[in-house]
């Protein structure tokens, strides 16, 4: 649905993607961690995409495999998952989204309109297309 959105607004809109592990699931937060590591091995969208198809399979040695898959190389990548390089990001997308009142996953924003839960492509259209009509 992300992939219809960005598509058809090409150019008109931009996705800022940001980490809000559920206090529930003890293992969110690493996992988010080391999403953030593939990222600096620019592989974040296909670590991302790895950690929704395993869920909740995120121990330590789960992390690293699915790294190891997607050929990242396998020092560099648990070096950064276990020094917490990210963890103060982490943390700041968790305070923002605090901020926002944001209590689950997932939870858009456009312009401020909050779209919450998994919405259909409907739902993203008319408040973007709203969203575009106001700036004209």
């Amino acid at each position: 649905m992300l992939d219809q959105v960005l598509t058809e607004y090409r150019g008109k809109v931009r996705l800022a993607y940001k980490d809000f592990p559920l206090p529930g699931h003890a293992l969110a937060r690493p996992a988010h961690e080391a999403a953030r590591c593939a990222g600096a091995a620019g592989k974040y969208w296909e670590y991302h995409d790895r950690l929704f198809q395993a869920q909740p399979n995120f121990q330590r040695a789960d992390l690293l495999r699915y790294a190891r898959d997607l050929g990242i190389p396998a020092a560099p990548f648990a070096q950064c998952l276990d020094s917490g390089r990210f963890r103060g990001l982490v943390d700041a997308d968790v305070e923002q989204g605090r901020k926002l009142d944001v209590t689950g996953t997932p939870t858009f924003f456009i312009n401020g309109e909050r779209i919450q839960g998994a919405a259909p492509y409907e739902a993203f259209k008319a408040v973007i297309d709203e969203a575009l009509r106001k700036v004209r």
